[in-house]
């Protein structure tokens, strides 16, 4: 009868361990997916944002040009508007940085690239618009180096 016990015992101690360490390894299991998608969330958002950024400050510089060599004319609507759908997919790429980042200053680097991107149609004369492009580019590759730790 004792024997009989332990034996219960035993096989009860070790149904309870073996349980135990199969949800601990299970919870650590979730939390390393979770990290990983959270990682591979940020890899695509912040690719995404500097795509449309990079777009963004093609279609500005376009947009300057436009305006610049004949005021008011077809090309130089059709440009502008252009420039205004890119900016909604910048902001909007920009939103989704906002949600997965959680540096704060990669978020505010993210939103100084907007914002020089944003104003580079505003330039005077040709030095002041491949200045604001410039500033535009730089902008980007440092929110690049500041983001990128967070993803390796």
């Amino acid at each position: 009868m004792g024997t009989a016990l332990v034996a219960v015992l035993g096989t009860l101690l070790g149904s309870l361990a073996t349980h135990l360490f199969q949800r601990q390894t299970a919870e650590r299991a979730a939390t390393l997916a979770r990290v990983e998608q959270l990682r591979q969330e940020r890899i695509s958002a912040y690719s995404a944002f500097a795509g449309a950024v990079v777009d963004y400050r093609r279609g500005q510089n376009d947009r300057w040009h436009r305006k610049t060599e004949a005021p008011g004319s077809e090309q130089a609507e059709t440009s502008r508007m252009e420039s205004y759908r890119l900016r909604s997919s910048a902001h909007q790429a920009l939103f989704r940085v906002q949600l997965v980042c959680d540096d704060g200053a990669a978020v505010r680097l993210a939103s100084s690239v907007f914002e020089a991107t944003n104003c580079m149609h505003d330039a005077t004369d040709e030095t002041e618009r491949a200045t604001r492009s410039r500033n535009a580019r730089e902008a980007v590759r440092a929110f690049i180096e500041a983001a990128a730790p967070g993803v390796r």
